[in-house]
């Protein structure tokens, strides 16, 4: 009895132990993010929005596109917010399978299923106190999104097996690129989730609405790449930063990231290779300046004025609160009737955002 008591003792500490190196991971990955970059009209708006909302204990819905950032908006509201000494756990709701869902997120006891060999906590446990961000939300199982509701609305739940009741206080902070409202008309996502779910809605710009910010972030994956492989290039150039912008990223930040990191693999010297380190459709040079020209007597690619139609348009639209058409409209600012403003922002792909 006594050698079963030492055993089942000795299977508890390691179970401790790999929750507590799973916490102190997950403590390294939060302290390893640098700060937000950019200064873009779009991405101030956002900024605002995580001041506003941080310090209260209301629930968050992040959307946007993939590669815009999303975890990393999560990891500054958690750490502007009164629970910052608690812990960021994070569930990426994708990665799970489906039959372990339910255990991830609320434990199970010893014996619940076959490979049950002890008790587990849960993420809501393991946050308890702090701040869960649920990645990838829209891909939760609909027989689980009930579950979560009721975690939600009275902060409680049951570990897989187990009989009792236990309450948590938790944050929740949820991410998605799906269109969850286009989801529950599908009868694939639970309505009365989303609401609970979309107490302060936060939506994130697409990389091609933050063009400005483009050059910054570049240099910052610069200097961070640069640092990591021991090598030193020069200042990012109005070139490369041109060419940078003229691309639509489809993949947004992420997409940036991993072109900058491809580009300092590849450099030869200390200036960037982006000529194999870019797409294939957006490799072409482009056009040397002529010295004796000043920048409004350039020669333009196509692809670089309708990106500066794009982002004309934009500036417009966001002036004006994403009005298109009356007396204080963006037609009326840009000098063009409602219906050629609508035609061209449909062969520009400009969206409001959500």
């Amino acid at each position: 009895r006594n050698v079963n008591d030492r055993l089942e003792a000795e299977k508890q500490i390691q179970s401790l132990a790999a929750e507590t190196e799973y916490l102190r991971r997950e403590l390294d990955e939060v302290e390893g993010i640098g700060d937000i970059i950019g200064q873009s009209p779009a991405l101030m708006r956002v900024l605002r929005d995580v001041r506003q909302v941080a310090k209260t204990d209301s629930t968050v819905l992040i959307q946007g596109e993939t590669g815009t950032g999303k975890e990393l908006v999560a990891h500054a509201m958690h750490r502007a917010s009164n629970r910052k000494t608690k812990p960021f756990v994070k569930v990426n709701c994708a990665a799970i399978p489906a039959n372990l869902i339910e255990s991830e997120f609320f434990g199970h006891e010893k014996g619940a299923f076959t490979g049950a060999t002890t008790k587990r906590d849960g993420r809501f446990a393991l946050a308890d106190g702090g701040t869960i961000f649920l990645d990838e939300v829209g891909e939760l199982p609909i027989d689980l999104q009930s579950k979560l509701l009721r975690v939600l609305q009275e902060g409680e739940f049951e570990p897989v097996g187990s009989s009792q009741t236990r309450a948590v206080d938790v944050r929740v902070v949820a991410a998605t690129n799906r269109d969850l409202k286009a989801e529950c008309e599908a009868a694939r996502f639970r309505e009365d989730l989303y609401y609970r779910l979309s107490v302060f809605p936060i939506t994130l710009p697409p990389l091609r609405e933050r063009i400005d910010d483009i050059p910054l972030l570049a240099q910052a994956f610069i200097d961070r790449f640069s640092q990591r492989m021991g090598r030193s290039f020069a200042a990012l150039s109005d070139t490369s930063a041109r060419r940078l912008q003229s691309y639509a990223w489809p993949g947004n930040i992420r997409e940036l990231q991993n072109v900058i990191e491809r580009a300092i693999i590849t450099a030869q010297d200390a200036e960037l290779n982006l000529d194999r380190a870019l797409p294939e459709a957006n490799r072409t040079p482009l056009p040397a300046t002529r010295p004796n020209l000043d920048s409004s007597e350039r020669i333009r690619t196509i692809t670089e004025i309708q990106q500066l139609e794009h982002d004309n348009i934009v500036r417009a639209l966001n002036a004006c609160d994403w009005r298109v058409s009356g007396d204080n409209g963006a037609a009326s600012m840009l000098g063009m009737k409602p219906s050629t403003l609508s035609s061209r922002m449909k062969v520009l792909g400009i969206t409001r955002p959500r």
